[in-house]
């Protein structure tokens, strides 16, 4: 390995440990070449996500959007962009054929966030946004785990729809905060929340029903957490396991928020880091 590699190698894990991921352990628990590929994917999500919430103008976040399609024409064409992350991801494109529109999906799901973001869009147009943030997340992990199998891919989308609406469920007063309600306009005609262009958030926030729409949206993640756990059934769990760590994580934190009460928004429920590495220690030897 080259001291230039090397230095890459450093600098993206220090992204991923920085930014206080939950994925933090499932990951460091892989082999060293599994482990690298998945620090360079979770890096790109972290710029991207970064790009789309930082306090910069439409135009700029764009620009450094558009960007990263460049970085991507670049690695698929075989050159070598600047980006330290773009590097990072040379390797791992080639070694696991990772789906250049898995990346490009995730820059999609980020310029949904711009200008404002989502704003009570209709159940289809969530699991587009599901799709693309999370699914596509899980199916560049499928790849680096070894498996892309028709039920790995339905695996990873299932599972990656619950984890997002578990992120959805528990983010929801720090969305609103940054102008953004993912929460269905299904579920708020359910719960009789009507919403306009001029509704404040603060409004939906402090609405007596909330409850309600907040537990049928918590229905379909558990349903998503069924589906996921169905496809896991017909895979190698072992290959799964940096999968079924997030799944096993994921789902802890759903139940706290369900016991707690859909109800109650805030304060941000999070798991202590021993939480964590304890669950991930326990599937990774036990696979469950």
């Amino acid at each position: 390995m080259s001291e230039q590699t090397r230095s890459v190698g450093k600098e993206i894990e220090e992204i991923v440990k920085k930014s206080g991921t939950s994925f933090y352990w499932a990951m460091r628990l892989l082999p060293s070449e599994k482990r690298a590929a998945m620090f360079a994917v979770y890096a790109f999500c972290r710029e991207i996500d970064d790009i789309a919430d930082e306090p910069a103008s439409i135009e700029a976040k764009k620009a450094a959007l558009k960007g990263w399609r460049d970085d991507l024409d670049a690695l698929y064409d075989g050159r070598t962009p600047e980006n330290p992350v773009a590097v990072a991801l040379q390797k791992p494109i080639k070694d696991y054929a990772l789906p250049k529109e898995e990346f490009l999906a995730l820059i999609d799901g980020m310029e949904t966030d711009i200008p404002d973001g989502m704003r009570a869009p209709t159940m289809t147009e969530l699991q587009l946004y599901c799709r693309r943030v999370a699914g596509a997340v899980g199916m560049l992990s499928v790849c680096i785990f070894g498996d892309f199998s028709p039920t790995a891919q339905r695996f990873a989308i299932t599972l990656g729809e619950a984890l997002q609406l578990t992120n959805i469920l528990r983010d929801m007063d720090e969305d609103m905060d940054l102008g953004r309600l993912y929460m269905p306009k299904e579920c708020l005609d359910k719960a009789g929340i009507v919403i306009t262009d001029d509704t404040p958030l603060s409004a939906v926030l402090a609405h007596p029903n909330l409850g309600e729409a907040r537990r049928a949206l918590a229905e379909r993640a558990k349903l998503r957490f069924t589906e996921a756990e169905a496809a896991l059934g017909e895979l190698d769990r072992k290959k799964m396991k940096p999968a079924v760590i997030m799944k096993a994580v994921y789902r802890k934190i759903f139940d706290l928020l369900e016991k707690r009460g859909w109800d109650v928004v805030s304060p941000r429920l999070k798991l202590p880091k021993k939480t964590l590495l304890l669950t991930a220690l326990r599937v990774w030897a036990f696979g469950k």
